[in-house]
């Protein structure tokens, strides 16, 4: 324990970008154009904006409350963390959540994180050349295994860069708090800035007839900037807006709290918190929207956008379309592009691997390095389902209960127990020590009943997004007797298997979930362990 106090962050300017690191992930680039797109462009910006006002930064404000309040207890990951917020010792399970996200979630997000780094590799070697647009997205099917015909893949090179990938976090990892991730963030959250800025001036000064383009790619941010005033009335937008919120800050996680657990009694988390999000949101909403949208819709226009999102955009579609800009910078973009991708996806997948380590250091007294291997070994395990059954959805099972779900259940149970169990006056008290700005008290009302408002609306409807997210038509089925239509991607939809028929996968999903109950229930186990050895060694 002695040696865990010790850990500290460097400076200030380190700990916000390494929460912003952590922030700042592949879902900013990926994700945030795919939303919009889907979304109505513009129309999207406003509840998105609200969301983050009225959900985002009290969120980070409770995080980071929460983790520096359990950091001078003694306690760097979650269970300590909402133990010592009230007298229940139910609270602590709860706290499980924010070990169990950050593992099952760090097992595929590394995995993903390896295809950015094998692609840039494809890239500035030029593998792209010449290759035709069916070519390359073939390429990625290759590259993942799911040419193969069977159930199973074998992606024996996908593999390989994912152990890469993992030994260099690992390696980043066991350096420890300001050795390691504070000075990684430092170095990689700077690149990350200069390229992404590099392909946003790239993408946004193509022009029609220039280096294949048949549309101007301002053109896509006129798209994304200019709002549909009808569309905020629509609740699928507003459910999106506050979705991706939730995703890009990383809130629900425990990985905030942990990096929070870090600063000292008087350390300000009021400003910190707003800085980091608001970087995060910059990278996202500028960053993130100047360039695969522009470029997209340069090469594609308008019309053919929203056919292409995800990771058939950054895998499938952007490789084509930098072909265009000749055999040098064509294998440049791309590589810039791709390590843009790596590094944000590196930052992030550090502050997963630190929870699960402060968890056994905390607990168990296991040393840096041997926390470190425990969490790698651990991942690699987790993740093997998902890669040799990829195309069986065990990939989609993983994102969906640890990526989505639990992140949504953790911030709801964290906000009642900080803001009710703990009480509002103790946690505006808390969140507003060492400030060094002064939060309106609007907020204080904003915390305790307008945030959980929104995360309880969060939840409710995705347990029962209708079909297509129309809610109006699924309101006037229900009151016309035909029932409500679940939409596949529902939280009830997707433990019903509605719009699955293929009994294998239905198998394959249900042992998946299987797996994380039991992954679940492990790390409750070891959180019942750890507190049983805690009080033994306090007789």
């Amino acid at each position: 324990m002695a040696a865990q106090k010790k850990e500290r962050w460097a400076s200030r300017i380190g700990l916000i970008l390494a929460v912003a690191g952590n922030a700042v992930g592949l879902g900013n680039f990926l994700r945030f154009p795919a939303q919009a797109v889907d979304n109505g462009g513009g129309a999207f910006i406003i509840p998105y904006l609200v969301s983050f006002l009225l959900m985002g930064i009290p969120l980070l404000w409770v995080e980071w409350a929460i983790g520096r309040h359990g950091g001078q207890h003694g306690h760097h990951s979650t269970p300590g963390m909402l133990d010592v917020l009230g007298r229940s010792p139910i609270l602590k399970y709860f706290g499980v959540f924010g070990i169990f996200t950050n593992l099952v979630v760090a097992a595929y997000y590394c995995y993903i994180e390896s295809w950015t780094l094998a692609y840039s590799f494809y890239s500035i070697t030029g593998a792209f050349n010449g290759m035709q647009p069916d070519e390359i997205a073939t390429y990625f099917d290759n590259y993942l295994g799911s040419n193969s015909g069977g159930t199973f893949n074998f992606p024996v090179t996908a593999i390989i860069f994912f152990l890469i990938t993992i030994l260099l976090n690992l390696w980043i990892l066991s350096k420890g708090i300001s050795r390691g991730i504070e000075k990684a963030s430092k170095i990689l959250m700077p690149i990350l800035f200069v390229f992404g800025i590099f392909l946003a001036i790239r993408a946004l000064t193509l022009t029609a007839g220039e280096l294949g383009a048949k549309h101007d790619a301002i053109d896509g941010l006129n798209f994304l900037w200019t709002p549909d005033m009808n569309a905020l009335t629509n609740p699928k937008v507003w459910l999106a807006a506050a979705g991706q919120v939730f995703f890009t800050l990383s809130v629900g996680m425990g990985s905030i709290l942990c990096y929070a657990a870090y600063l000292r009694k008087k350390d300000d988390v009021a400003l910190n918190a707003v800085s980091a999000g608001f970087m995060n949101e910059s990278v996202e909403v500028i960053l993130g929207g100047s360039i695969v949208i522009p470029i997209a819709v340069a090469y594609m226009g308008l019309e053919s956008l929203a056919s292409y999102s995800g990771f058939g955009m950054s895998f499938k579609t952007l490789p084509t379309l930098f072909q265009n800009w000749g055999p040098i910078f064509a294998a440049l973009g791309g590589f810039i592009w791709f390590s843009l991708l790596f590094f944000a996806g590196i930052t992030s997948s550090l502050a997963m691997g630190q929870p699960v380590l402060a968890f056994l250091q905390d607990s168990f007294k296991f040393t840096r390095n041997k926390a470190t291997i425990a969490f790698g070994i651990t991942i690699f395990i987790l993740a093997v389902p998902t890669i040799i059954l990829y195309d069986a959805g065990a990939f989609g099972e993983y994102d969906f209960w640890a990526g989505t779900f639990s992140l949504v259940v953790f911030a709801l149970g964290e906000s009642v127990i900080f803001l009710w169990i703990f009480g509002i006056d103790k946690a505006w008290a808390e969140i507003n020590k060492g400030a060094d700005i002064k939060i309106p008290i609007f907020f204080k009302y904003v915390l305790k009943y307008v945030t959980p408002t929104f995360i309880i609306i969060v939840f409710v409807a995705s347990l029962i997004q209708p079909a297509g997210g129309e809610w109006s038509q699924a309101f006037t089925s229900l009151f016309s007797g035909n029932g409500w239509p679940l939409d596949p991607g529902s939280v009830i939809g997707n433990v019903l298997h509605i719009g699955v028929e293929d009994p294998d996968k239905i198998f394959i999903t249900n042992l998946v979930r299987i797996l994380l109950v039991i992954v679940y229930a492990v790390i409750g186990t070891l959180v019942y362990l750890a507190w049983k050895i805690k009080f033994k060694e306090a007789k």
